[in-house]
């Protein structure tokens, strides 16, 4: 059971539209007296995440449940570049207009949004500079939204190195550390390694993208990238670093967001996904309560 007013650690994973279930469980730990010390948060976790640090929280939830379909899709700027298929610029700039632009470390509690460098593979923290700014950088998922450039490197999704970002919340003096996530894919029970003619496509690209790189690389100039190399990269640091991440630390609670709740881009199912975050939050942690919470 928790003590009188349990202080958490709360990490918000990423999942496009289903990360609105995250506004649910913020709802609810502060229903039930929880008082929330730091937030860490990759991709939708990150936009989330921010906007509750900067205390503006009800404001995006009120706009985000008006939204219909076509809303959502006005808010999409096609990028006609072939690092992405989306700028996010039209997102952040109505975000920065609702929420107000605010410094990270200005922020009244903790805050860390995680990125990938798309070059090296690596994790990057965000926890000082512009808040949107760093939003920004970890929403660009791989294909939907162009990386970011920032101080000199290309961010993307944080959730390709890190999809429950524990790491910056293990030095918090918190009671509890509970993490909003993805519930995990089934794998499927009888794959086939028969090639296929869209196997042998993507063999075939792989390979002029291999010779390509070492071209340039011998010719003293760096590789541009392209759609094509955007997407290799983020795939192979995914599969190679995320089980690692997932394994290396455990939180005490888990409330997981069933992955068939809604696309990543049905955002005007605002309202049914908040419901559910309420949901999962109630079925997880009302066991730990004390009498007193109850």
């Amino acid at each position: 059971m928790v003590t009188q007013s349990p202080t958490v650690s709360l990490v918000l994973g990423s999942g496009g539209a289903r990360g609105l279930a995250h506004i649910g469980i913020i709802d609810w730990l502060e229903e039930h007296g929880f008082t929330i010390r730091s937030v860490a948060g990759s991709s939708m976790g990150a936009l989330v995440g921010g906007i509750y640090a900067a205390g503006k929280l009800d404001v995006y939830s009120n706009w985000v449940k008006a939204l219909t379909r076509t809303d959502v899709f006005r808010l999409l700027d096609l990028s006609f570049v072939w690092t992405g298929l989306f700028k996010g610029e039209r997102i952040i700039d109505l975000l920065r207009h609702l929420v107000g632009e605010q410094n990270i470390e200005d922020l009244p509690i903790s805050y860390t949004a995680v990125a990938t460098d798309i070059e090296t593979g690596k994790e990057v923290w965000l926890n000082r500079g512009p808040l949107f700014d760093a939003v920004r950088a970890s929403m660009a998922i791989p294909m939907v939204f162009t990386p970011y450039d920032y101080q000199g490197s290309k961010l993307v999704d944080g959730g390709l190195v890190n999809p429950v970002p524990i790491a910056p919340t293990l030095n918090d003096r918190s009671d509890i550390t509970i993490a909003g996530k993805d519930e995990p894919v089934p794998q499927p029970t009888a794959p086939s390694n028969k090639p296929t003619s869209n196997n042998n496509r993507y063999s075939r690209a792989i390979k002029r993208f291999i010779a390509e790189f070492h071209s340039s690389a011998a010719h003293g100039r760096p590789p541009e990238w392209g759609f094509f190399d955007v997407v290799s990269r983020s795939f192979d640091t995914m599969q190679s670093t995320a089980r690692l991440k997932l394994a290396a630390y455990s939180p005490d609670v888990i409330i997981e967001i069933p992955r068939n709740a809604c696309r990543m881009m049905e955002f005007y199912r605002a309202s049914e996904m908040i419901e559910l975050g309420r949901r999962k939050a109630e079925s997880m942690l009302r066991p730990l309560l004390s009498p007193d919470h109850v």
